[in-house]
């Protein structure tokens, strides 16, 4: 919550060369995605199927999400040895496991069997087995195949190494757990660049989830995602959000060096925090550096992870994909354990403003995405209030191009012919 040409709809795919010289297919072609990579205040939104076509999100599924570092929630939802728990992750699923001496592992959410599904998709579980509910195969928090009901006994005919399940890449970092389904992506490391050193302050004591809202809304994933990086419409739809943050306070976003975008946005003079009346109901973060009480930053981790750092919260909101014109939004909101082990502790100051705010948000998104697949939408220009939503824009469109998750272009940036 940050702050033309006629648009019939081509679902063109185009060859582009990558920096290894290989041709690969892009989603939308070559020369539809000139006019968004222009440089900033002569380029221009993304074609309409971009938001709309369900090729282009099959491709992004494949290169944004399965080829890259996806946040699939918070570790502290596995801290006992057996939890399991299964996650959307792009065209995969995948089981995350707490397993001995607190090691977690991930595997594709697939038995060896007959493949059925070990967990359905935001299911949870605990025990000494991971066990497929369909032929009762059992495995051990290691993936090692320990039971196969009816093939006889160990060391006959049928002989259980070999099938185990399979890995899947996943790393925790600053208490999200990430996840990567084709094992091909560089080091989340890379990925994240500068962005850890940014949240430091506010997670290096810990963090532990109080609320949680799961919304459904009629959008795709990158209107919720632009929505998010721009407040140039909080004075129409956010009466509440102005009465404690200038809409137009914040100044130039934070220099990525790694695939985010994001910067912060002030506090008004004796407001505390971002809540319906302006008053903190906890502790600020114990972690923070001077100055940090009087701002919030609003973080997009590509693809998937929003963190809102408040002094004294966090909130964070998890997108997933559900189709070209759908998005499922888990809304967390994370504080001090301080905080949360204090009698009477109540985390709806916070969950309160902000569903009523995401609400104002679903509502313009939706309406967004309804215009999207109107014949009579064309493309629009950036104010210059939207630069993140321009470095989000370059980050989508460099990213068809360059068929892999690039960092967002420099506002002054040269075009990319």
């Amino acid at each position: 919550m940050r702050h033309s040409s006629s648009n019939k709809i081509v679902h063109t795919r185009a060859a582009a060369r990558t920096e290894e010289g290989r041709f690969h297919v892009t989603p939308i072609a070559r020369e539809l995605l000139a006019q968004s990579l222009a440089p900033f205040g002569r380029s221009s939104t993304l074609p309409a199927e971009a938001y709309t076509a369900e090729s282009v999100l099959r491709w992004e599924q494949e290169h944004f999400f399965d080829r890259s570092w996806v946040c699939v929630g918070r570790a502290d939802g596995l801290s006992e040895t057996g939890d399991q728990r299964a996650v959307s992750l792009g065209r995969e699923s995948v089981l995350l496991v707490r397993g001995e001496e607190g090691s977690l592992r991930a595997f594709y959410n697939v038995c060896r069997h007959r493949g059925h599904e070990l967990l359905p998709v935001g299911g949870e579980a605990c025990g000494k087995y991971v066990r497929c509910p369909y032929h009762a195969w059992a495995y051990g928090l290691d993936g090692e195949l320990r039971g196969a009901p009816g093939f006889g006994k160990p060391g006959g005919d049928f002989q259980r190494e070999g099938r185990s399940l399979a890995p899947m890449r996943v790393v925790e970092w600053h208490g999200w757990l990430f996840a990567n389904a084709s094992g091909d992506a560089p080091p989340l490391e890379e990925h994240t660049g500068n962005l850890g050193e940014l949240l430091e302050n506010y997670t290096r004591d810990g963090l532990v989830v109080a609320a949680r809202h799961d919304y459904e809304v009629e959008a795709n994933w990158k209107i919720l995602a632009e929505n998010y990086h721009e407040c140039y419409h909080c004075s129409s739809i956010h009466p509440e959000l102005c009465q404690v943050s200038p809409p137009n306070s914040g100044g130039d976003n934070l220099e990525p060096e790694g695939a985010w975008i994001g910067g912060p946005m002030d506090l008004y003079d004796g407001v505390e925090t971002m809540s319906l009346d302006g008053r903190s109901h906890a502790p600020n973060l114990p972690g923070l550096a001077d100055g940090q009480d009087r701002k919030v930053y609003y973080f997009q981790l590509f693809p998937n992870l929003l963190v809102s750092l408040h002094p004294d919260y966090v909130m964070t909101h998890r997108l997933t994909p559900l189709a070209p014109g759908r998005t499922h939004v888990e809304c967390e909101w994370l504080f001090s354990r301080e905080a949360v082990e204090k009698e009477g502790f109540d985390p709806s100051y916070a969950s309160d403003f902000w569903d009523v705010t995401n609400r104002q948000d679903w509502h313009a998104c939706e309406s967004v995405q309804r215009g999207a697949c109107s014949r009579g939408y064309r493309r629009g220009p950036l104010s210059p209030r939207e630069d993140a939503v321009y470095q989000l824009i370059t980050m989508v469109a460099k990213g068809y191009l360059e068929v892999r998750v690039s960092r967002p272009a420099s506002r002054t940036a040269e075009p990319i012919g």
